[in-house]
């Protein structure tokens, strides 16, 4: 009904102090417990929803839309958006966001970190410390390779590869090579201490290799046998990025026969399951998806999430207009009547 307050789903408990603003424009139906849900859920929930703040964990499809005439919006907390079917949401009318670059610094710290733990066995060594295998200090025990003065190879240019960047030239004094779908301007090149170069000449030429690219069909298993075969076997690989971008099988395989030092990973192509080969191994360090974890970007994170769902439902200055969307319908009619029954129409006729 025209004027009547929006009603929003969230779908996993985030932080109530930002997520209680949605409060004061819109009826909120939040989880309260962490939820894996089950595509039935995710329709069941959206089915009287105008807008829904979701994570990673949500996957919303065609299927998940069906039965949901009033969705206008949904706000994903995360810069990735694989979890969303974009082309079903364009379809659909329905606007969808993301949030970019306040957590680009805060990954590229967790990228760096992934590469230092792995080039220098952390982890590692504190398991072979912890389990009482330390019995004399020995001039070759664990020995791993340096960063400062190596080759650091960055796939895929973004914020966060720039960021990568600049820790490697300008704190450990690396040469830092990149390739990414089209090449930097010179300035920022400059600026971050970067050179352009083939693909395959960055897989040669890198001593640790950072994948930051977006996932897509196209990039789908990118480092594959082929390309592993193409690094040094004294290279480190990191993923921050997604994990779908490596095949985790023949991953295992070069770091279980010395064919690749070290990898660091973040992100995993069925996470949250992490392949019994991966964690069989010890030149491997893993963590659960961390790479945006500090508690001031993941408190940013969700505001903006709230913000941009909240001018997609047409409250704030930025009514109607949500500062960060990814479908192809980037505005929202503010809400009312006849925008509504529009919007439930042409999905009614999609559907069909």
């Amino acid at each position: 009904m025209a004027g009547s307050r929006p009603r929003v789903w969230v779908s996993q408990p985030l932080f109530d102090d930002i997520v209680g603003q949605l409060a004061a424009h819109c009826d909120v139906d939040a989880v309260a417990e962490v939820t894996e849900h089950d595509p039935a859920a995710i329709a069941a929930a959206l089915r009287e929803a105008d807008g829904a703040l979701v994570t990673l964990n949500e996957r919303i499809g065609a299927q998940e839309l069906a039965g949901a005439p009033r969705l206008r919006a949904i706000a994903n907390v995360g810069v990735g958006y694989n979890n969303l079917d974009i082309p079903a949401l364009d379809a659909a009318g329905i606007v969808a966001t993301n949030t970019p670059e306040v957590l680009s610094e805060t990954t590229a710290d967790l990228g760096f970190a992934l590469l230092m733990a792995a080039a220098r066995r952390i982890t590692e060594s504190e398991r072979w410390l912890r389990e009482g295998r330390w019995k004399q200090w020995s001039f070759s025990t664990m020995l791993g390779a340096d960063i400062h003065g190596s080759t650091l190879g960055i796939l895929g240019m973004g914020r966060i590869g720039q960021g990568i960047a600049r820790r490697g030239h300008h704190g450990f004094g690396m040469k830092v090579l990149y390739h990414n779908r089209s090449r930097l301007p010179e300035t920022v090149e400059r600026r971050v201490g970067a050179r352009y170069v083939d693909f395959d000449t960055l897989l040669a030429q890198a001593d640790h290799l950072v994948l930051v690219l977006p996932y897509s069909p196209a990039s789908h298993h990118l480092i594959d046998a082929a390309a592993l075969a193409k690094m040094k076997p004294t290279a480190t690989l990191v993923n921050v990025a997604r994990g779908g971008l490596v095949d985790e099988p023949a991953l295992a395989d070069v770091l279980a026969h010395g064919r690749l030092a070290a990898a660091g990973l973040d992100v995993y192509e069925g996470e949250p399951a992490v392949r019994p080969e991966l964690l069989a191994l010890r030149n491997v360090v893993l963590t659960p998806h961390i790479g945006s974890a500090s508690l001031a970007t993941r408190r940013a994170m969700v505001q903006l999430a709230v913000d941009n769902l909240l001018a997609a439902l047409g409250v704030g200055p930025r009514a109607g207009h949500p500062a960060n969307p990814v479908t192809a319908k980037k505005t929202t009619a503010i809400a009312g009547q006849g925008e509504g029954k529009a919007a439930a129409g042409k999905r009614q006729g999609t559907s069909a």
